[in-house]
C-alpha cells in the first residue's frame, strides 16, 4: 500500500509548493533505512556532536565508541576534561575530535547525531545542561538526524531529588523526539545501570545508524543481569547461530528472515502448512529451513523441539512473530474469536518457549517476542488482542528474570502502524490517521521491526533484557 504523502513529499517541488501555499498537509520526510548487513564502521563520515554534564562516567566509552564506528566526532564544551578522553581514540582511528565552536559554524553544517552524557546531573537545577547543548544546536541536526542522551536509573538513584532529575529527562527526550521528527530525525533516552557502561556500545552504535529510523522517544535501559559474551563481532554477528522465526511466511516475520540471515543465521521459517508455498520460497531465498506447524496445537511444542534438537542440534534464537487478530467490539465478540486470539498470540508463546527451554535453546540464546502498541495502549474493538499483547509484557519481565542466569535475554518488541497487508485493508481514513499520528508523520515498514528483532538478536544486545521497545516512530498512542 502507497503512502501519497510521503511519495509526494520526495518531489522538492511539491514540498516547495505547499510550504509556500501554506497548506496544512503533513510531508512526511523520507527515512534512512540501511542497505545490506552490518558495517564495521557504520557512522563512517558522519558529523557527531558530543557533549557532557560535569561528572559524567560515560567519556571514555562514547570517544572509543564514536571513533570505531568511523564518526567525525564535535566537542562542544566543557574545556580540556570533556576533551582528554577522546585524544587517544581519535589518534588510534585517525578520527581527531574538534572543539565546536556553535557560533563559528558555516551556515551549512548539519550533524548527523547528537549525543549527550547526563550521567552526571544529580540535582533539577543542573538539567539546565540540557539546554546549552540542545538549545544552540537544534537547526543544526540534519534530516534523518540521531539524538541520544545517555542518564541513569531514575529507581536507583541515591536521593529523590537525583530521580527527579532523572526522570526528567524521559519527558525532555520524548519531548524532542516530536521535535526533530518531522524531519525524519530521532531522539531516544540511553538509560545505563551502574556496572553497565562497557556494554553501551553496540546499542549506541544501533540507535545512531540508519537501522533504528523507525524508533523514536525511547528508553532503552541497558544493565548488567546477563552474562556479557567474550566476543561481541560488529559483522556477521549471528554467524553460526540458528534462529526459528514463527510466523515467517510474509510481513515482518519473512522480512527478519531475511534480515537475520543476513547477519549470518540459519533461519528456521515456520508457518502454518496452508502456507507451505509462501514459507518455502522465503526459506529458499535465504538458504533457510522449512518447518511446517500450526502454533496453536497443543502437540506444536513438541514437534517444534523435537525438530530443532534433531535437524539442528538446537536452537540459539527465538521469535515468536506469528499472531491473529479477530476484531470486534466486547459485546459482540463470539467466544470462539476471544479463544482464538489468546490460544495463538499468547498461549501457544508460552507452551512453545516452555518446550523450548527443556533442552533445544541453547545458553547464551535470545527470545523476541512481538507485543504491540496496542497491548501498551488498548484499542477499540481489540480486547482480546490488546489482552494478549499487554500479557506479552508482563511474560517476557518474568521471564528474562529467570533466565538471566543462563545468560539468555528475553525482550518484546511493540509494532506501532506497520505497512503490511494488515494494515492495508484497514479503511483509508483510519489508516490515514494512524499513519500520521506520530513524531515520524509516516508508518513503518516490516524491515524496520526486523531491524530491531535482529539486533536483540546479537551477542552485543547482552545489556538488554526483560524490556519492550516501542518501533513505533514516536506514536501518540500511548506514548
Amino acid at each position: 500500500m502507497t503512502d501519497f504523502l510521503l511519495e509526494l513529499g520526495k518531489n522538492p517541488t511539491a514540498r516547495k509548493l505547499i510550504k509556500t501555499v501554506g497548506l496544512p498537509v503533513p510531508m512526511p520526510q523520507s527515512l534512512r533505512r540501511a542497505k545490506g548487513p552490518a558495517e564495521e564502521r557504520p557512522l563512517h563520515d558522519r558529523d557527531v556532536v558530543y557533549g557532557a554534564a560535569p561528572e559524567g562516567v560515560m567519556a571514555t566509552v562514547l570517544a572509543s565508541t564514536l571513533a570505531r564506528a568511523g564518526a567525525d566526532v564535535h566537542l562542544l564544551g566543557g574545556g580540556a576534561a570533556l576533551q582528554q578522553p577522546f585524544v587517544e581514540p581519535g589518534q588510534a582511528y585517525g578520527r581527531p575530535a574538534r572543539v565546536l565552536d556553535p557560533e563559528a559554524l558555516p551556515d551549512a553544517f548539519k550533524a548527523d547525531a547528537l549525543v549527550f552524557d547526563a550521567t552526571g546531573l544529580r540535582d533539577p537545577e543542573q538539567l539546565r545542561a540540557l539546554y546549552e547543548f540542545f538549545h544552540p544546536l537544534g537547526q543544526r541536526l540534519g534530516s534523518c538526524g540521531r539524538a541520544v542522551v545517555i542518564g541513569r536509573p531514575a529507581s536507583a538513584a541515591a536521593t529523590p531529588r537525583a530521580a527527579a532529575t532523572a526522570a526528567a529527562l524521559e519527558g525532555f527526550v520524548r519531548s524532542l523526539a516530536k521535535e526533530v521528527g518531522k524531519r525524519g530525525s530521532t531522539a531516544q533516552l540511553l538509560v545505563v545501570a551502574e556496572g553497565a557502561e562497557a556494554r553501551v556500545e553496540p546499542v549506541l552504535r544501533f540507535l545512531l545508524s540508519p537501522r533504528s529510523a523507525f524508533i523514536s522517544g525511547q528508553p532503552v535501559f541497558v544493565d548488567a543481569r546477563v552474562a556479557w559474551p567474550e566476543q561481541v563481532p560488529f559483522i556477521r554477528p549471528l554467524e553460526g547461530k540458528v534462529a526459528l522465526v514463527t510466523g515467517a511466511a510474509r510481513g515482518i516475520g519473512a522480512a527478519t528472515c531475511e534480515l537475520l540471515a543476513a547477519e549470518g543465521a540459519h533461519v528456521v521459517c515456520l508457518d502454518r502448512p496452508q502456507d507451505d508455498s509462501l514459507v518455502s520460497q522465503v526459506a529458499r531465498k535465504l538458504g533457510g529451513s522449512v518447518l511446517l506447524a500450526d502454533v496453536s496445537d497443543p502437540g506444536a511444542p513438541a514437534a517444534i523441539a523435537d525438530e530443532l534438537r534433531a535437524r539442528h542440534g538446537g536452537v540459539d534464537i527465538v521469535v515468536h512473530n506469528a499472531g491473529i487478530t479477530r476484531d470486534k467490539t466486547l459485546a459482540r465478540m463470539k467466544p470462539e474469536l476471544w479463544d482464538q486470539t489468546l490460544d495463538v498470540n499468547l498461549v501457544a508463546v508460552a507452551r512453545i518457549t516452555e518446550a523450548l527451554l527443556q533442552g533445544p535453546l541453547r545458553e547464551g540464546g535470545r527470545i523476541v517476542l512481538l507485543s504491540s502498541v496496542a497491548g501498551i495502549a488498548g484499542n477499540m474493538g481489540q480486547t482480546n488482542y490488546a489482552a494478549s499483547k499487554s500479557g506479552i509484557i508482563g511474560y517476557t519481565g518474568k521471564l528474562a528474570e529467570a533466565l538471566a542466569g543462563r545468560g539468555i535475554t528475553v525482550n518484546a518488541i511493540a509494532p506501532g502502524f506497520i505497512e503490511t497487508r494488515l494494515t492495508a485493508a484497514i479503511p483509508v481514513m483510519i489508516r490515514e490517521a494512524a499513519r500520521r499520528l506520530s513524531n515520524l508523520g509516516q508508518g513503518g515498514l516490516p524491515q524496520d521491526v526486523g531491524e530491531a528483532i535482529t539486533f536483540l538478536a546479537t551477542p552485543g544486545a547482552a545489556g538488554i533484557t526483560g524490556r519492550v521497545l516501542r518501533v513505533c516512530g514516536g506514536a501518540l498512542v500511548g506514548a
